[in-house]
Parts: C-alpha cells; structure tokens; sequence
C-alpha cells in the first residue's frame, strides 16, 4: 500500500474513532434526566396527599398586590408635555358644535375669508356664498347633447360660469337654459379676467350657425334667451351681420321668443351696432365689465369704457323701446365712489338694467381677486341702482350680465308693453272704423 492510502486509512480510523466517543457521550447525558425524572414519580407516588404545598412554591402574577406591602398613598400622575395637535383639539369645536350645526352665525363669522396652507404657499379659500353644486341631471344632460350635436358653443363653458348647474339643470324644461355663443369659441381680443380661448386669426364663421342656433332653442321650449358672442375684429363688420341673421332665424322659428343680445362693441362702429338693433331682438346688452378707473387694467386696450356707453346709448336711440342692459364685476380693486360714478353714468345714458357680480379668477393666468364682496354690500348696490331710477338690478355673488335671475322679471315688463301696445293700436283701430262709418 502506498503512503497515501496509509495515510487515508488512517483519517478514517480518527473519525471512527471520534465519532464513537461522540456517540456514547450524548448516551450517558440522555440516561441522566430520564434516571431524576423516574426518581421523581416514584416519590410522589409514595407521598401523602394531604402535603400543602410550601409558600414559595406558590405561583402568582406579577401584579398581584400584597395587602402587606400595599401603599395607602396614591401615587402622582406624572405629567405629559403638550402636543400641537393637543393644542389644535383644545382650541377647535366643541361636541355641541357638531351635534347642532344649524346654529346661526354671527355677521363676522360667516363672512369671514378662510386660508388654507398648500405646501409652502397660504391660499385663501372660496367663501361658503360661491360654492355651487355639480350638475347631474336629465336637463342638463340634454342641453349638452343638443349643442354637441348641432356643434354650437356656450359662454356657460368657455367662460367656466359657476351658475351652469342652476342654468341647465333647471328643475323644468321650460326653467333649464344656456346662453348661446355666437361666432365661434374663440375671440381677438384678451381681456384679463375671462377664460375664453384667443386668437389672431380665429376660424371662419360657420355659415349654418344662425340656423342650428335657432333649431336648439325651438327644442328647447324657452320662453327667453341669451345670446351672445365673441368679438372678432377680424371681420370687416366685427360679425354684426352674422348677429342679425341670427336674431332673425330665431324669431322666425319661434316668433314669440324673447331674445336678448350681449354683443360686442364692434370697434366703436355704430353702424355695426344699428345693423345688431334693427334685427328684432328684445333685450340690448353689452357690458361695461368694470369702473372707468380699472378699465385699462382689467378690459383688453381695444376695449374703452367711453366706447362702452356709446355703444349703449346708440342702440337705445336706435330703438327707444328696447330695453338695454350693462354688467360690472365687483371684487377688483374698485371704490365705493368709482361705482356710484359708472352708474351715474349709465343712467345718463338711459340704461334700463344694471348687475353686479362678484369676479371669480378663473385660471392663475389671470387676474387675482382683489376682494371677495359679501351678500350684504351686494344687496346695498342693488337698492342704490333702484334709488338711481334703473328698471331693474340682479345683484349678487353669483350674478352674470347672462344670469337668468333677471330674465323673469324683464320677461314680464316686456309682455306688459307688449299688451299696451296692441290695446292702443285695438283702440286706434276701433275709433278708425267709426269714423270711418
């Protein structure tokens, strides 16, 4: 046998060796516990059972109290330090503020403008008076289909008007509506306060717009509608042709329909705005939007507030019976003396109705709120319109110059005039025919 397999055989020997040591070892260890544990059952075999147990052998829980050792003294509380969010608990409601949350406010509570921190920026929150549901009914529903449908356009959308829930989804058919926008959705002017999509050169007119904007409202059964439109100063005429063929469709397929215009300023053409008079419609509006101090900085420069109350006195020569109609956003920096200004000078010339709304921003691209007017200064400047001799005034934080919170009453002022008219011209007929005979 060579040395390597001597040397082999030898590691094997070892761990045979080894490993029987191994094994005999873990023998003797095993027979050690299991001798005691015999040992063990036969003493309690042979032991009485009348043996108590000794006291220490006694098990017991932890907090188990010796009456022996116990203190009379309670123990002090010790002290936990405040937290923030401690502090914010102590400082909120109460529980009955929750169990009765219809109780009245105070003036400064409920009028109070709320922040908010978003990140590192603090944002003021939208104030309770000028939230308004989403919309989700039947009618509102069927409005959208119809102006997808007929490929029309509204200001409710372009403009993002917080009044559409209340406009489209009126709870009757005949109480649902929509201001129709005219020309396109796309305007050549860019004001600084309003949503609607710009441009230089916007799309062509569609020429079959008159008559699908006719065709929707006679589905719809309206007693009274608004239409307005974007301004092209594109255009030679800035649309105003486009304006009366409208007007014109709509009377005749619905001859008993009151209509009311909001329309541009033309670029100061006042023939533009006789052509847009003459077309029968009911109601002339078009609005100065601001005071004349702001209107640099809130209108687009094409845009002149002098301009502006031409073009309404123009359209109430035009037509002295027409009842005209103007708009100012409040909540952008105005004075109490700049408002009582512009509607001095509405009045001078013969503005029938004037609303004031509270300016909502509709993008960060636009202008900021300079002030959120509360219901209370609202309800001041409508009774100061009335005083001042105009017809009516929709005042309010959710009023729009479109806004059908005036539409009722106008609607009825222009039915009243409309039955004078045809009693006097019975009369006028009847004494004819005896003079006459």
């Amino acid at each position: 046998m060579s040395g390597n397999g001597i040397r082999v055989m030898r590691r094997i020997s070892g761990w045979g060796a080894w490993i029987a040591e191994g094994q005999e070892r873990q023998l003797r260890e095993s027979s050690i516990p299991r001798s005691r544990c015999l040992l063990a059952s036969s003493t309690l075999k042979s032991a009485p059972r009348s043996i108590a147990p000794s006291s220490h052998s006694v098990r017991t829980f932890a907090t188990t109290i010796d009456p022996a050792t116990q203190s009379t003294t309670t123990p002090a509380k010790p002290s936990r330090p405040t937290t923030r969010f401690a502090d914010k608990l102590n400082a909120g409601p109460s529980f009955n503020d929750f169990v009765s949350p219809n109780a009245p406010l105070s003036p400064s509570e409920a009028y109070e403008i709320k922040t908010a921190k978003v990140g590192k920026k603090t944002i003021t929150r939208l104030p309770e008076w000028l939230k308004t549901p989403i919309p989700v009914n039947q009618n509102y529903k069927k409005i959208k289909n119809d102006l997808r449908g007929l490929n029309l356009h509204t200001v409710c959308e372009e403009a993002r008007c917080p009044n559409i829930s209340d406009c489209w989804g009126g709870s009757s058919k005949s109480s649902a509506t929509a201001t129709i926008m005219l020309m396109g959705d796309t305007c050549t002017r860019g004001c600084r306060f309003c949503s609607v999509k710009t441009s230089k050169a916007p799309a062509p007119l569609d020429p079959h717009e008159p008559e699908n904007t006719a065709e929707a409202l006679k589905r719809w059964g309206l007693g009274y509608v608004v239409l307005t439109a974007v301004d092209r100063d594109d255009l030679a005429d800035g649309g105003a042709r486009h304006w009366a063929e409208s007007v014109m469709k709509i009377k005749q397929k619905a001859p008993t329909m009151l209509v009311e215009t909001l329309t541009g300023d033309f670029a100061g053409d006042m023939d533009m705005v006789r052509l847009v008079v003459r077309s029968g419609m009911d109601v002339f509006a078009h609005n100065i939007e601001t005071v004349e101090e702001l209107t640099p900085f809130v209108r687009d420069r094409r845009a002149k507030f002098r301009q502006s109350l031409e073009v309404l006195r123009v359209a109430k020569e035009e037509r002295p019976d027409l009842i005209t109609k103007t708009s100012v956003m409040l909540g952008l920096g105005e004075t109490d003396e700049q408002i009582e200004h512009a509607m001095k000078e509405l009045r001078k010339n013969n503005v029938d109705v004037v609303t004031f709304g509270q300016y909502m921003r509709p993008t960060k691209r636009h202008m900021a709120v300079h002030a959120y007017v509360t219901p209370d200064q609202f309800e001041h400047w409508r009774q100061r319109a009335l005083d001042m001799g105009f017809l009516y005034c929709a005042s309010g934080p959710l009023v729009r110059s479109s806004y059908k919170a005036g539409e009722a009453f106008i609607e009825n002022v222009l039915k009243k005039r409309a039955a004078k008219r045809s009693e006097v011209s019975g009369a006028q007929a009847v004494e004819a025919d005896m003079k006459t005979a």
